[in-house]
């Protein structure tokens, strides 16, 4: 592995991680659990992409290649659903919102029906 490509990889696993521990710093200390969840879905899956390409980048085969360009896809495809479903089921059984929340749109949607 070429020198570029090893400062690359180191660069990707720190900026990766760096984005893993914003999700969890977020999980922690954001005050309800639909920003939570955003932070967790949005930084976390940003992360852990990050750290798939380095690993593609690092090992360089085609079968590490295909698995992380699979696991990404895979993160991008089922995180905001399952996001989505979290958030819609806490909201539907009653989980309070945080008391700066401006907009509730489900609020609206509801009273629609």
């Amino acid at each position: 592995m070429s020198m570029i490509a090893e400062w690359l990889v180191a660069f990707l696993l720190v900026v990766g991680g760096s984005f893993a521990f914003v999700a969890a710093l977020g999980v922690v200390r954001l005050p309800d659990l639909y920003i939570r969840m955003h932070a967790s879905t949005k930084a976390g899956t940003l992360g852990a992409g990050l750290i798939f390409v380095a690993a593609a980048i690092h090992f360089g085969d085609t079968i590490s290649i295909s698995l992380s360009v699979l696991t990404i896809l895979f993160l991008l495809l089922t995180a905001p659903v399952a996001a989505h479903a979290i958030g819609r089921a806490a909201y539907r059984s009653g989980t309070p919102l945080w008391e700066g929340t401006l907009c509730n749109e489900l609020e609206r949607a509801d009273s629609d029906k």
